[in-house]
C-alpha cells in the first residue's frame, strides 16, 4: 500500500510543495526559507552522532548540496524537515563509520543499555548571571555529549527539538516504544550526570558581588551620611 504524499505548510507559510518547486528552480529566496527552517535541527542532530562542531556544520552544509541537487528524489513520504534529518544523520554516520567500522544507529550493546545546545538567555545586564548561566548551559552540553549515542540521539530529538515520538521513531528507524524507553533511560543518565557535575556551580549560586555588591555598599553609605 503506497502512503500519500503529504506537503504541509512551513513556517514561513508557504506550502512545503511549492518551496520545493522554487528550490529546484534555484530560487535563492526558497532556498533560504529551507536551509532556516531547518539549520538547527540538522545541526543538532549531526553534533550528537559527531560531537565537533566543526564537522556538524561541514555535515549540515554537505546535506544541504546533496539534497538541493537531488531534490527530484523527493517523495513526499515523510515532510522535507525529516527527509533532510535523514541525509543529515546518513552523512554523519557515514563520517563515523570511517573512524569506527560497523557503527550503526539503531542498535546498541544490551550492556550499554542497562547502564542541550539547551538553550539558556545569554544576554543579561548583569555579568555575573551571564557567567553563571554560560557555565550552566556547558555544564548541560558536557552531560548530552556524554550519554552514549542512541540516548543522546532520541533526547535531541525529543526534548531538544521538540519531535514526536512516532517522528523520532521513524528518524531514527526504532519503534515507538524504544525511544520511549531510551528516552527515560537518557533523561535519567543525563539528571546524574548533570549532578555530578553542577555542584561547583551551585556552590556560587545566588552571586551576590560586583555591581550589585557596589551599588548596596554606596546606597547604605550615602543613607548613613557616610562619605562623599
Amino acid at each position: 500500500m503506497h502512503r500519500t504524499a503529504a506537503f504541509p505548510t512551513t513556517d514561513s507559510g508557504t506550502p512545503e510543495a511549492e518551496l520545493i518547486r522554487r528550490a529546484q528552480a534555484r530560487d535563492e529566496v526558497a532556498l533560504r526559507a529551507i536551509m532556516q527552517a531547518n539549520n538547527r535541527r540538522l545541526y543538532r542532530l549531526a553534533r550528537g552522532i559527531l560531537r565537533s562542531d566543526s564537522e556538524a556544520e561541514d555535515v549540515v552544509q554537505e546535506t544541504y548540496v546533496r539534497a538541493f541537487t537531488h531534490l527530484d528524489g523527493f517523495r513526499g513520504e515523510s515532510g522535507l524537515s525529516t527527509w533532510l534529518s535523514r541525509i543529515a544523520i546518513n552523512e554523519a554516520l557515514g563520517r563515523v563509520r570511517s573512524h569506527k567500522p560497523h557503527v550503526e544507529l539503531g542498535s546498541v550493546p544490551e550492556a550499554t543499555l542497562q547502564a542541550q545546545i539547551i538553550p539558556f538567555p545569554l544576554s543579561s545586564a548583569d555579568p555575573e548571571k551571564s557567567m553563571a548561566q554560560r557555565e550552566i548551559q556547558h555544564v548541560v552540553e558536557r552531560a548530552v555529549d556524554e550519554l552514549p549515542d542512541v540516548f543522546r540521539m532520541v533526547f535531541i530529538a525529543r526534548v531538544m527539538e521538540g519531535m514526536s515520538m512516532e517522528e523520532t521513531a521513524e528518524l531514527l528507524g526504532v519503534k515507538p516504544e524504544t525511544v520511549k524507553t531510551r528516552l527515560h533511560r537518557a533523561r535519567t543518565m543525563l539528571r546524574e550526570n548533570v549532578e555530578k557535575k553542577i555542584g561547583p556551580v551551585v556552590m556560587d549560586a545566588f552571586p551576590f558581588a560586583g555591581t550589585r555588591c557596589e551599588r548596596l555598599t554606596e546606597a547604605v553609605l550615602k543613607r548613613l551620611g557616610v562619605g562623599a
